[in-house]
């Protein structure tokens, strides 16, 4: 499958997980290396645009899994699932 051939919104979702993934792994680096972290209100943020790479990025390095803020990201990754369910049609169409 070429990438020219998706539809433009799918590119960029896609994107925003990738970018929530690496943004979540940046902070797990950071946290071992014992410096400057990035805030949990813009971790929650960046999950909200990207939640299945937040969730994924949070199982692979077991990252804010006992924090209970961060219930929020399956919540997050549910409603968009929902929301990708009901739009796709007409992305596709």
């Amino acid at each position: 499958m070429d990438i020219s051939s998706l539809p433009v919104p799918v590119i960029l979702y896609a994107g925003l997980n990738l970018l929530a993934f690496a943004v979540f792994a940046y902070d797990k680096f950071r946290a071992k290396v014992m410096m400057g972290r990035t805030s949990e209100t813009s971790l929650l943020l960046v999950a909200a645009l990207g939640p299945s790479g937040a969730l994924i990025a949070m199982m692979v390095f077991r990252h804010k899994t006992r924090h209970m803020k961060f219930i929020l990201v399956p919540v997050f990754f549910i409603l968009h699932l929902i929301l990708v369910v009901w739009v796709w049609p007409q992305v596709v169409w």
